[in-house]
C-alpha cells in the first residue's frame, strides 16, 4: 500500500473516532443555543408583557387624568347671607345661634316650633323663600312614610338591594341607601308616590301669607325611565324641586305626631302678639313615625349625619342628609329635630355651591346651631314663671 493511501486511512479513522464526540458537541451547542433562544424569548415575552402592562397602566392613568369631573359655577360662600332679612318677630336667641352656625356659607338656616308652625328663625330669607332645589336624599323621608302607610314594608322588613345583600328601613335611612328607596318607589308606583308627596305638602306653598315665598315643584308625570323613572325620583328626588319651608313643614309634622301646620313668619310685634297656629291638615302617620325615628337617629349616631356630633351630643337629634347637584350647583341638605325632655325644635339647613357643599356639612352646621342653643340653656327645664306664661299664651290661642 502506498504511503499516501495509508495517510488517508489514518485521517479517516481519526475522523470516525472523533465523530461521536463532535456530534455530542454539536448537539450540546445546538441545545445550548435553543435554550438560550427560549430564555431570550422568555425575557422578551416578559419585556413585552411589561411593556404591554406599562402601556395599559399608562392608558388607565391617562383615563384617570382625563376622568370627567363635574365643574360648579356657584360659589359655596356668601359674606352677605343675611342681607335683606327681616328678623322682627323671630326668636333672637335662635336667630343668633343660626347666624353663627351658618357663618359665611352660601345657604339658609331655618328653625321652626313644630307644635305651632311658627318660624323661630329664617337666615337668608331670600334663599329660604326661593323656588327651592332638588331635595336629594331628603326625599327619602316622604318615601319612607308613604311605604309604611301603604304597608309595603315595616321597619324590620328586609329588602333585597344586591345579589346577596339585604337591608331594612332603619339601616337604609341611616346610611341613605339609594337602591333601597328605588325598590320602594317601584313597589309603590308613581301615582301613590305622588299622592303621598302632595299629601305631605310637596308641590304647594308651606307658608301662610309669607311674602316672597315661591312654590316648589312636584311633577305630574313620572321621570323618563331612561333617566331612572320613579326609582330615581324616590332616591335622589330628581325632577322635584323642594323648598326649605316645605321640608321644614313635613319634618315638623313628624316631630309633633302628624299635624301639618301652615308655617308662619311674624314680621312685626303686632303679628307676634296676635300669632295663632293654623292647621293645614292632620296626616295619618302616627303609626309610621315610630318606624322612622330609629333610622333618623341612626343617621346622626353612626350614619351620614354623624358629623353633627362633632359639635353637639348632649341631646338626641334625629334627621336626614341629602347631597346632589344640578346645572352647575351642588346642594347639601340636613333636616331634623332635637328630641328633648323640654321641647322640640325643627331645623333645616340648605347649602348650595361647589365641592365644599354636601349633606354632612349641613349636618355639621346644624350641630353648631344646637350647640349654640344648648349653651344658652335653650333646652333647659323651664322655670315656673315661664311655664305659667306659656300656659297663658296657649289659653289665648
Amino acid at each position: 500500500m502506498k504511503k499516501s493511501s495509508i495517510t488517508v486511512l489514518v485521517i479517516l479513522a481519526a475522523f470516525l473516532a472523533a465523530a461521536p464526540s463532535f456530534a455530542r458537541s454539536t448537539r450540546t451547542t445546538s441545545s445550548t443555543t435553543t435554550q438560550n433562544s427560549v430564555s431570550e424569548s422568555g425575557t422578551t415575552q416578559r419585556k413585552m408583557s411589561k411593556l404591554r402592562h406599562g402601556r395599559r397602566s399608562s392608558r388607565y392613568g391617562h383615563r384617570h387624568r382625563r376622568h370627567w369631573r363635574e365643574h360648579f359655577a356657584t360659589s359655596s360662600y356668601d359674606e352677605n347671607n343675611t342681607a335683606g332679612d327681616n328678623p322682627i318677630g323671630e326668636d333672637p336667641v335662635v336667630r343668633a345661634a343660626a347666624i353663627d352656625a351658618l357663618g359665611n356659607y352660601n345657604g339658609s338656616a331655618l328653625a321652626i316650633d313644630p307644635n305651632t308652625g311658627r318660624i323661630l328663625a329664617m337666615v337668608n330669607q331670600k334663599l329660604a323663600l326661593s323656588e327651592g332645589a332638588e331635595p336629594c336624599s331628603t326625599i327619602k323621608l316622604a318615601v319612607g312614610l308613604a311605604a309604611l302607610s301603604e304597608r309595603v314594608v315595616t321597619r324590620d322588613t328586609p329588602v333585597k338591594i344586591g345579589r346577596r345583600t339585604q337591608m331594612n328601613l332603619t339601616q337604609a335611612l341611616a346610611h341613605s341607601n339609594n337602591t333601597y328607596f328605588e325598590v320602594l318607589g317601584r313597589k309603590l308606583g308613581f301615582d301613590k308616590v305622588k299622592h303621598y308627596a302632595n299629601l305631605f305638602g310637596l308641590g304647594e306653598l308651606a307658608g301662610y301669607n309669607i311674602e316672597g315665598e315661591h312654590l316648589g315643584i312636584y311633577p305630574d308625570e313620572e321621570l323618563d325611565s331612561k333617566l331612572g323613572g320613579v326609582g330615581r325620583m324616590c332616591s335622589f328626588g330628581e325632577s322635584i324641586s323642594l323648598t326649605p319651608l316645605q321640608l321644614g313643614a313635613l319634618v315638623s309634622a313628624m316631630a309633633n305626631g302628624g299635624t301639618l301646620y301652615y308655617l308662619q313668619h311674624p314680621t312685626s310685634p303686632e303679628e307676634l302678639l296676635n300669632f295663632q297656629p293654623k292647621v293645614k291638615r292632620v296626616l295619618d302617620i302616627s303609626n309610621a313615625i315610630p318606624e322612622m325615628v330609629d333610622g333618623m337617629a341612626g343617621a346622626v349616631q353612626y350614619g351620614t349625619a354623624r358629623t353633627l356630633r362633632t359639635s353637639f351630643s348632649e341631646e338626641p337629634i334625629l334627621g336626614k342628609t341629602g347631597t346632589c347637584s344640578s346645572n352647575g350647583t351642588r346642594f347639601g341638605w340636613f333636616a331634623g329635630y332635637a328630641n328633648t325632655n323640654y321641647g322640640r325644635i325643627v331645623t333645616v339647613v340648605f347649602l348650595r355651591g361647589g365641592y365644599e357643599v354636601f349633606g354632612p356639612k349641613a349636618a355639621e352646621i346644624t350641630g353648631r346651631l344646637y350647640r349654640n342653643l344648648y349653651d344658652h340653656s335653650y333646652f333647659a327645664a323651664k322655670a315656673p314663671v315661664e311655664k305659667a306664661a306659656d300656659t297663658a299664651v296657649g289659653a289665648s290661642q
